[in-house]
C-alpha cells in the first residue's frame, strides 16, 4: 500500500547533523512522502541548511521544547501516517517502506523502530550507546514504550491521544505518551527492522552525563508513576542489576576496609559474576556487533564505570521527586 508519510523533525540548533539527517531521508527508496521540519527558535545555521531542502518549513515562536516541535509538526502534516524521527537521525533507503509495512500489519498500534547497532560515528563511546538502545529496545516484540527517535503512528490516532504532552519533563515525553495510549487501549509494537542511524559524537564526559540525566528523569518520572523497577527499555532490569550490583560491590569493599575481614571480599567474584550472567544477552549483541576485544572494553566500561552516574542520577532523582511532592503536599 503506498500511503503517504509524514517525516516529523524536531530540530533545535541541530546545524551539525541536520542536513545530514535531511539528505539521508530524501535519498529513501520510497516515494510517497514528505518531511515536515519544525524548527525550535534554534540560534545557529540550522534554517539556512533546512531551506536548501524540499521541505514543509514550521518555525516555533518562542523555544518551547521537542515535544511542542513534534505536535506542530504532526498539526501541519498531510500523511496518513506520521514518521517521528531526530534531527540526529540517518534514516536508511528503505527504512520508510518498512514503516509503511509495519502500520499495515497492525491498527490502533503504535510502532516503534530503533538505532542500528553501528552508529553513524562508529566510535568507542558512541558505538557502546548505540548498541545498547538497539538491544534494550529491540528485544521485547510488544516493549513497555515506543522511543520517538523512530516511532510510527497513524495520523488520526495522533491527533485522537492529544499528541506529545507539552508540559512534561525535559526527556523520556516518548514514554509518557507509550504509557497514555497503551492505558487508552492501544498496542506497542516493536519492529526491529525499521531502523535509523544516529549521530552520538560521544566522549567519554558526553556519555556519563546523558547516563547521569536519563537516570535522573526516569527515576522521577518512574517514581510517579510507580514502576521503578520495571524493566522498561533501556531501563532494564539487567541495567538495574548492573547498578545494584556495582554499588554492593563497592558497600562490601568498604566493609572489608573498616573490620579488615577478607570474607567481605570473596562476595565480590560471585556478585560479579552473577552480574555478567545477567547481562549475557546484551554482551553478546556487542560481540557479535563488534568483536571481542570491543566487548572486552564495554564490558569494563558498562560494570566499572557506567553503574556510578547511572546511580547518582537515579539518586538525585529521588531526592528531586520528594522535595517535588513536598512543594505540592
Amino acid at each position: 500500500m503506498n500511503k503517504m508519510v509524514s517525516v516529523v523533525i524536531p530540530n533545535h540548533n541541530g546545524g551539525p547533523t541536520i542536513g545530514k539527517c535531511l539528505e539521508a531521508a530524501f535519498s529513501s527508496a520510497y516515494e510517497n512522502f514528505e518531511v515536515v521540519v519544525v524548527d525550535d527558535c534554534s540560534t545557529d545555521n540550522s534554517a539556512e541548511i533546512i531551506k536548501k531542502f524540499p521541505c514543509r518549513f514550521i518555525r516555533l515562536d518562542k523555544h518551547s521544547g521537542a515535544s511542542s516541535a513534534r505536535n506542530a509538526g504532526a498539526r501541519n502534516s498531510i500523511g496518513r501516517i506520521l514518521f517521528f524521527i531526530d534531527a540526529d537521525c540517518i534514516l536508511q533507503k528503505e527504512t520508510i517502506g518498512l514503516a509503511v509495512n509495519a502500520a499495515s500489519m497492525h491498527e490502533n498500534t503504535v510502532i516503534g523502530g530503533t538505532y542500528t547497532k553501528i552508529p553513524y560515528d562508529d566510535k568507542f563511546f558512541s558505538a557502546f550507546q548505540s548498541i545498547f538502545i538497539n538491544y534494550s529496545e529491540s528485544k521485547k516484540p510488544e516493549p513497555d514504550y515506543i522511543a520517538s527517535h523512530a516511532m510510527i503512528i497513524e495520523k488520526k490516532l495522533f491527533e485522537k491521544s492529544g499528541g506529545f504532552p507539552e508540559s512534561f519533563l525535559p526527556i523520556i515525553e516518548d514514554v509518557e505518551f507509550s504509557h497514555r495510549l497503551r492505558g487508552s487501549g492501544c498496542k506497542l509494537v516493536m519492529h526491529p527492522e525499521i531502523l535509523v542511524r544516529h549521530i552520538f559524537n560521544y566522549t567519554l564526559r558526553k556519555s556519563l552525563r546523558n547516563a547521569f540525566r536519563k537516570s535522573l528523569y526516569w527515576t522521577i518520572y518512574s517514581l510517579k508513576n510507580r514502576d521503578l523497577f520495571k524493566d522498561s527499555g533501556t531501563a532494564s532490569s539487567e541495567l538495574k542489576i548492573n547498578v545494584a550490583s556495582y554499588f554492593l560491590s563497592i558497600f562490601f569493599i568498604m566493609l572489608f576496609m573498616v573490620f579488615r575481614y577478607e570474607t567481605f571480599l570473596t562476595a565480590i567474584p560471585f556478585i560479579t559474576v552473577f552480574n555478567l550472567y545477567i547481562n549475557r544477552r546484551f554482551l553478546n549483541s556487542i560481540l557479535v556487533a563488534k568483536g571481542g576485544f570491543f566487548t572486552v572494553l564495554s564490558a569494563l566500561y558498562y560494570i566499572l564505570i557506567y553503574p556510578f552516574p547511572v546511580g547518582f542520577g537515579s539518586f538525585t532523582g529521588m531526592i528531586k521527586y520528594f522535595i517535588l511532592r513536598k512543594g505540592d503536599s
